[in-house]
């Protein structure tokens, strides 16, 4: 009897005990899909989720999954912590991404998209406008459009022209009525325009690319249009500074280099495209089938922030400034700021207090403070409007200390953050670019003050970025 419960204790399955990073990540996501989905969110917010879960999911794979793939084409037999290994998490990423895809389309078709023509912001095709818009767009299109355009053909002598990553494109399958000839052409969809158009006094909105594809025959006068077919690929983005570097910077701007060249991970097409042109493009792309993702609906859908950006506040959850922390409510100049400090240590609570009043009147105080003698912070992220830049600026062009500790590798604000390093050196600021091996995480901001015969130094500790948004 002993004998036969152990053997059966033995053939009962182990339960796992970790989660996989990768599809734990994809559940947040989902989560994202169940506030789009929830009828109690405000609309626009709901529209929000759902342009989150797009941006979300491009980092993904620009990171997560380009890391696997980068490990199976490699053979490294490694497994996570969980025990999958490389291959086998790809398999579970796609489907669990397929599920994810299927919802948000239906989402957006079923729920979002009829919500949204209610509260009078109708998302429309080209087709469902009324004769007087469809003459209005065609104005807008050879005013505003067709000159940005620039088809890129495929045939003898020109070869599949190179996709940027996250731009969305046509794939134009064109034949000439007089020797039957089809060819292949490549239309991009340009980035530097909206991407909803508005259109007639009834301010209907039509995407871009279906404008596009409406007003093909400007582009290709005389052929017949065969198929047209929005497409758009995603590029492996992570990158690793080695640790051997000599010169940070340089080598981080080489990286962001080759990241716009950066191997495809991801081919999105519309639900209705052909085989035919589905095989033109993994040709064209070096895509395995399993990098084929059908959208059966509109693609990219990050760009809703024009519509999440419109002012229809009864649409949205109500703004609510965040108050003045009750210890600085008295310190209206720099000196008042610093005593007030100076009394204890006290925790602000953001975005419940304001930023604005607390750590940006901080950084301003210590510029126009005649008494500081320095400044110094370490910044991973900031906005383009804060006040720290300015701020350290200023102290440097007083005469004061001026030292800013830049993150290069904070992900996909590399280049911002080379930009305004440059322009604070350039200004006297002293820029420490920190550790090729060592992603410094930290917010802190350092204000030396003199007090009488001595130094004194306050201390700002953040949790977030410097950033007035976030």
């Amino acid at each position: 009897m002993a004998a036969r419960t152990r053997k059966a204790k033995r053939d009962v399955p182990p339960i796992p005990r970790l989660l996989n990073r990768e599809l734990s990540a994809l559940e947040y996501n989902d989560r994202l899909l169940d506030l789009a989905a929830d009828p109690s969110v405000p609309l626009l917010e709901r529209v929000k989720m759902c342009r989150f879960f797009s941006s979300n999911l491009d980092e993904f794979f620009m990171v997560r999954v380009a890391g696997l793939l980068g490990q199976a084409a490699a053979g490294v037999d490694v497994h996570s912590a969980d025990g999958l290994a490389p291959e086998t998490a790809l398999l579970a990423i796609r489907d669990r991404v397929r599920e994810l895809t299927e919802r948000q389309a239906r989402i957006w078709k079923k729920e979002l998209r009829p919500a949204l023509a209610e509260a009078g912001i109708v998302v429309a095709r080209v087709s469902e406008l009324v004769a007087d818009e469809v003459k209005e767009l065609e104005g807008r299109f050879e005013r505003e459009i067709f000159a940005v355009l620039t088809p890129l053909g495929v045939g003898p002598g020109q070869p599949f022209p190179y996709i940027s990553g996250l731009s969305l494109s046509l794939g134009v399958l064109a034949r000439d009525p007089e020797s039957g000839e089809e060819r292949f052409a490549r239309v991009k969809v340009p980035e530097g325009l909206p991407r909803f158009l508005s259109v007639g006094s009834r301010g209907r909105l039509v995407p871009l690319e279906q404008v596009l594809g409406h007003f093909l025959d400007w582009l290709f006068p005389g052929m017949e249009i065969v198929e047209r077919s929005v497409f758009r690929v995603t590029r492996d983005a992570d990158f690793e500074v080695s640790d051997e570097a000599d010169d940070l910077l340089e080598a981080v701007e080489l990286e962001l280099h080759r990241r716009r060249f950066g191997d495809i991970v991801r081919l999105e097409v519309s639900s209705s495209t052909s085989r035919g042109m589905l095989e033109r493009l993994q040709q064209g792309l070096d895509v395995e089938d399993d990098q084929v993702y059908e959208i059966h609906g509109p693609l990219d859908l990050a760009d809703l922030d024009e519509l999440t950006g419109l002012h229809r506040p009864e649409l949205k959850y109500e703004s609510t400034p965040g108050t003045t922390a009750p210890r600085l409510v008295r310190a209206r100049e720099p000196r008042d700021l610093f005593l007030e400090i100076g009394r204890g240590d006290f925790l602000v609570h953001q975005p419940y207090e304001s930023f604005a009043t607390s750590f940006e009147a901080f950084v301003r105080a210590a510029a126009r403070d005649p008494d500081v003698i320095a400044m110094k912070t370490a910044v991973y992220r900031t906005s383009g409007d804060s006040p720290l830049v300015p701020a350290l600026i200023a102290c440097a062009e007083d005469g004061k200390q001026s030292v800013c500790l830049v993150e290069l590798k904070a992900r996909f604000d590399e280049h911002r953050n080379i930009e305004w390093s440059r322009a604070l050196e350039q200004a006297g600021v002293h820029v420490v670019y920190g550790f090729p091996d060592l992603k410094v995480h930290a917010k802190m901001t350092l204000v030396v003050r003199r007090e009488g015969n001595a130094l004194r130094r306050y201390v700002h500790v953040g949790t977030g970025n410097y950033h007035a948004e976030t």
